[in-house]
C-alpha cells in the first residue's frame, strides 16, 4: 500500500513539475494523434458524404462494413501495415517502419471508418428536405453538401472528437509500428506499458493521469456536441 501511495504522490509531483521526459512523451502522443485525426477527417468526412448522398449497388453492405471496422483490433491494423512497410514489404524502401509516420498511417487507417460512420449517422439525422430544397434552388452538389454540413456540423465535430479519443489511447499500432523508441516514437500508452514491465510505476501513473485528463476532456466535448445535436 505504501508503494502505491508513494507512486501516486511522486506521479502528481511529476505532472505538476512538468518533468522533461514526461512532456516529451506527451508531445509525441499529441503530434501523431492530431495529424492522424486531421488526415482521417479529410478522408472520412467526404467519404461519409459520398456514401450518404450517392445511390449505388451494395450501399448497405458498405455501411455494414464501416460499422464492423469500428471494432477492428489495433493489433490487426498494426500487423497489416507492418507487412507493407517492413523491409520485405512493398513500401520497405521508404524506411517508414519505427517512425512517427508509420504510427500516423496506422492510426489514420484505424479511425477513418470511425469518422465516416459517424458522419453518415450525423447526416442521416438531417431532414431530407434540406437537400431537396437546395437542389431546387439551383445549388450544385458541392453547395448542397455545404448546406448539409452546416446543419450536421455538431455531429461531424463529435465524430472527429470520438476518433481522436480512440487514437490517443491506443497502444497496439504505436507499439508495433513505432517501436517505442525513447524521444522519437514513445507515446503515452507505450511508455506506460514499458514502465509497467520494468516495475517502475511513477512515470506510468503520471502518464495515466495525463491520459485520463485528455480522455475526460474529449468525452466532455463529445457530450457537449451531442447535446447541441439533440437541441
Amino acid at each position: 500500500m505504501d508503494l502505491i501511495l508513494d507512486s501516486f504522490a511522486s506521479a502528481f509531483l511529476m505532472v505538476f513539475s512538468l518533468d522533461a521526459e514526461m512532456v516529451s512523451i506527451i508531445a509525441v502522443s499529441l503530434r501523431v494523434s492530431c495529424i492522424s485525426t486531421i488526415f482521417a477527417g479529410l478522408v472520412g468526412i467526404p467519404l461519409g458524404f459520398v456514401i450518404s448522398f450517392e445511390k449505388f449497388p451494395g450501399k448497405r453492405i458498405v455501411i455494414t462494413i464501416l460499422n464492423t471496422l469500428l471494432a477492428l483490433p489495433t493489433v490487426v491494423i498494426g500487423l497489416f501495415v507492418y507487412a507493407f512497410i517492413s523491409r520485405r514489404g512493398i513500401f520497405g524502401p521508404l524506411d517508414l517502419l519505427y517512425t512517427q509516420q508509420a504510427i500516423i498511417i496506422g492510426q489514420a487507417i484505424l479511425i477513418i471508418p470511425v469518422v465516416a460512420a459517424f458522419t453518415i449517422a450525423a447526416i442521416s439525422r438531417i431532414d431530407e428536405r434540406y437537400r431537396k430544397t437546395a437542389l431546387t434552388l439551383g445549388a450544385n452538389r458541392l453547395q448542397t453538401a455545404w448546406v448539409i454540413f452546416r446543419e450536421a456540423r455538431f455531429g461531424i465535430i463529435a465524430a472527429v472528437i470520438a476518433a481522436y479519443g480512440r487514437v490517443i489511447s491506443e497502444v497496439g499500432i504505436s507499439m508495433m509500428l513505432g517501436g517505442n523508441i525513447k524521444g522519437f516514437t514513445r507515446t503515452m500508452t507505450t511508455a506506460m506499458a514499458l514502465e509497467y514491465d520494468k516495475g517502475s510505476f511513477t512515470l506510468a501513473i503520471a502518464l495515466g493521469i495525463v491520459l485520463l485528463s485528455f480522455s475526460f476532456g474529449m468525452n466532455l466535448l463529445f457530450h457537449f456536441f451531442q447535446g447541441r445535436i439533440r437541441s
